[in-house]
């Protein structure tokens, strides 16, 4: 059957920022091989496979990388909103709601913007992987902590994030699915925290921008800095803006998206 595909770049209001992503819109599902296939082919950091679902307003998702399904992925989940209202398949402000391996994830609109609803993942301190113990100098590590996906690193200035020149097979070697890197946003810079994403380990060397990690960095950052609504900067080449606001269990995150371009896979 023919599918047709939205390369849609997530978390940026320009063209060939942000995180890209490929958004499948399906009749009816394609088999999990298929899918991956696919996904190492388009080969970017995550493919989005939605599927209306019987109840109006709802639709199955699924996202995979190069190598791996993945069970939450925030940018992905954005362009899938994008790609829906740029189709027409849904009005465009009315909710959406996808049902995923994450349980059902909520997409509302206020005009560009894009807000995702997700679920909270809390940070449990944990001693610095012991694969990462060379990175960074003395002093320079202010936390380290871990979810689930993510080894968590709180470093001790906005610039030890950018400068940081990563070793992936270190990061690898820890055994966990991603890095989070993470510091305070420099007084003034418009952002409240910054962050990086590294993910060896499922295909993707550096994320662009991470919608999945504010659920960890979001909580976290809210405790520290005594802020509910935040802005945050992923200070990968790319580059990217999130808006961020923790809520109990849930954590909501906000974008822009732009199409890249449309096509049919045959």
């Amino acid at each position: 059957m023919s599918v047709s595909l939205t390369w849609v770049d997530a978390f940026t209001d320009a063209r060939y920022a942000g995180n890209p992503a490929g958004v499948c819109l399906l009749d009816e599902p394609l088999p999990a091989e298929t899918m991956q296939s696919l996904a190492a082919e388009l080969g970017i950091a995550e493919t989005a496979f939605v599927v209306p679902s019987s109840e109006p307003g709802t639709f199955g998702l699924r996202w995979f990388s190069p190598l791996v399904e993945i069970d939450l992925c925030g940018h992905a989940t954005l362009a899938s909103a994008h790609a829906l209202r740029a189709h027409h398949v849904i009005d465009g402000t009315t909710p959406v709601t996808f049902e995923t391996r994450s349980g059902a994830l909520r997409a509302s609109f206020a005009g560009d913007l894009i807000e995702l609803d997700f679920p909270a993942d809390i940070v449990t301190e944990v001693p610095l992987p012991s694969a990462l113990e060379g990175e960074w100098d003395a002093g320079m590590v202010v936390a380290a902590g871990g979810t689930s996906f993510f080894d968590v690193v709180v470093l001790r200035s906005e610039a030890a994030v950018r400068d940081y020149r990563p070793d992936f097979a270190a990061i690898a070697a820890t055994g966990s699915k991603a890095l989070l890197l993470t510091a305070a946003a420099d007084p003034g810079s418009g952002a409240d925290y910054v962050l990086r994403v590294f993910g060896p380990n499922v295909g993707i060397d550096e994320d662009p921008a991470t919608g999945s990690a504010q659920c960890v960095a979001g909580p976290y950052w809210s405790d520290v800095l005594g802020r509910r609504e935040m802005v945050a900067r992923q200070l990968s080449p790319r580059g990217a803006v999130l808006h961020v606001r923790p809520d109990g269990d849930r954590v909501h995150i906000g974008g822009n998206a732009v199409t890249v371009f449309t096509g049919h896979l045959c």
